[in-house]
């Protein structure tokens, strides 16, 4: 089969039915409805949200029916969400993989793993409240944890998503590549695999392995790495610009700070970077943001 053939080939997992099989990962922050939107404009097959408790009191914007990561370590608030909220999403993911200091203060994401009774039954509960396809997102722990988050998972879910390196690790260094291989050869669920994706031929590798593929950090300030993947041919590359425009129509109210961070993001990689992020690093206002840009003949402008 073609390589690119092979890159846009569609699948069904459960009910829902996906253009493709190249996902952008969930990422705190990072993924706002205008980037989620934007990524999905770029051909993204499927969007997650960031963490998010299903107790929440957030205004949540979900325009683009999202894959939605629930970051929780008791049941408390799901049936109530998921009533609320349903219809305007696409698939629910619980977060067993998040390994910052926060999870840990809060004894959520990678420092659920052990209490296996809890993790049963908010699976139990989405399972119960919902049609949606239900997923896991894990990272590398012991054999032994791994066995028994299997068989929970083989109750409930309909796929499991591998960030396969450790906590200590976080999302840095090389992912354990015959631990995902051990998951897909131990479980009969489709496995997503996520880690150090950047380029067609590494995509294209990995679908040869895994069921489906998440695209995280390599997509950070860079949506179009989706038609790059798939061969989606586009006017233009997508910029700050277009973040900026589509996050003013959506996000009420847009705070100062999540444009800044989007601009610091969309300004990455290039000749010239670190100086123009620090400059945008001390701005204080979105004039000072677009005269920085303005001053940069790369993608970002437009």
């Amino acid at each position: 089969m073609p390589l690119q053939t092979f890159l846009t080939l569609a699948m069904l997992l459960n009910n829902l039915k996906l253009k493709n099989r190249i996902f952008l990962a969930p990422m705190h922050q990072v993924n706002d409805v205008a980037f989620r939107m934007l990524c999905k404009k770029a051909g993204a097959g499927l969007t997650y949200t960031g963490l998010i408790n299903p107790q929440t009191h957030e205004k949540l914007f979900l325009e683009d029916k999202p894959a939605l990561q629930f970051a929780c370590n008791s049941n408390k608030g799901i049936k109530e969400f998921i009533k609320k909220y349903d219809k305007k999403i696409s698939l629910y993911d619980f977060n067993l993989g998040c390994p910052s200091p926060h999870a840990k203060q809060s004894n959520l994401g990678y420092f659920m793993i052990g209490d296996y009774a809890e993790i049963e039954e908010i699976l139990k509960t989405i399972r119960k409240n919902t049609k949606k396809p239900l997923t896991i997102k894990i990272r590398k722990m012991p054999p032994s944890q791994t066995q028994k988050i299997l068989k929970i998972a083989e109750k409930y879910c309909d796929a499991i998503s591998i960030h396969p390196r450790t906590q200590p690790q976080g999302y840095s260094g090389i992912p354990d590549l015959e631990f995902a291989r051990d998951i897909k050869k131990k479980t009969k669920l489709p496995v997503i695999y996520s880690g150090n994706i950047n380029n067609k031929e590494q995509a294209g590798q990995m679908l040869k392995e895994f069921d489906l593929i998440m695209i995280g950090r390599s997509a950070i300030g860079n949506p179009s790495i989706f038609s790059d993947l798939i061969g989606k041919k586009i006017a233009k590359r997508i910029g700050f610009k277009d973040w900026l425009k589509l996050a003013k129509k959506i996000i009420k109210p847009l705070y100062f700070n999540q444009i800044k961070f989007q601009a610091l993001n969309f300004t990455r990689d290039f000749e010239g970077s670190a100086k123009a992020r620090n400059e945008l690093s001390l701005a204080k206002n979105e004039k000072e943001i677009l005269n920085i840009l303005s001053e940069i003949k790369i993608t970002i402008n437009n």
